[in-house]
């Protein structure tokens, strides 16, 4: 079992800027990868960035690249994801997932935190 909290959403202008952290716990053994999704009202869940905690591999959905980072700190086993220029477009759910691939598919995850709100205003 895998216990993963995400922290630091919050209501923001457009333009600003935040960082999202998940930590994880418990029995982390045989964790590939860690995925950020996010989910909009009406709106399906859709992939947004993702990265291996061995080599370091990322990947970015189209929508977010050149404004959205993914890192992680392999010794707090916590992953982070840096947004800047924060758009309305990207008010939703902010969702932290990992499992044994590394995928853009939901279905691919084992375990998932429960969100944090992210609302970016006009």
């Amino acid at each position: 079992q895998v216990q993963l909290v995400e922290s630091g959403g919050g209501l923001v202008q457009a333009g600003d800027s935040l960082r999202l952290s998940c930590a994880a716990s418990g029995r982390t053994f045989g964790s590939y990868a860690m995925g950020w999704f996010r989910q909009a009202p009406g709106k399906e869940r859709e992939f947004v960035a993702g990265i291996t905690w061995n080599v370091g591999i990322t990947n970015y959905a189209d929508a977010v690249k050149g404004r959205f980072t993914i890192s992680r700190d392999n010794a707090k086993n916590t992953v982070y994801l840096q947004m800047n220029n924060l758009k309305p477009e990207d008010t939703a759910v902010y969702y932290c997932a990992t499992g044994r691939t590394m995928s853009v598919v939901p279905t691919t995850y084992a375990y998932w935190g429960q969100g944090t709100q992210v609302t970016v205003s006009s």
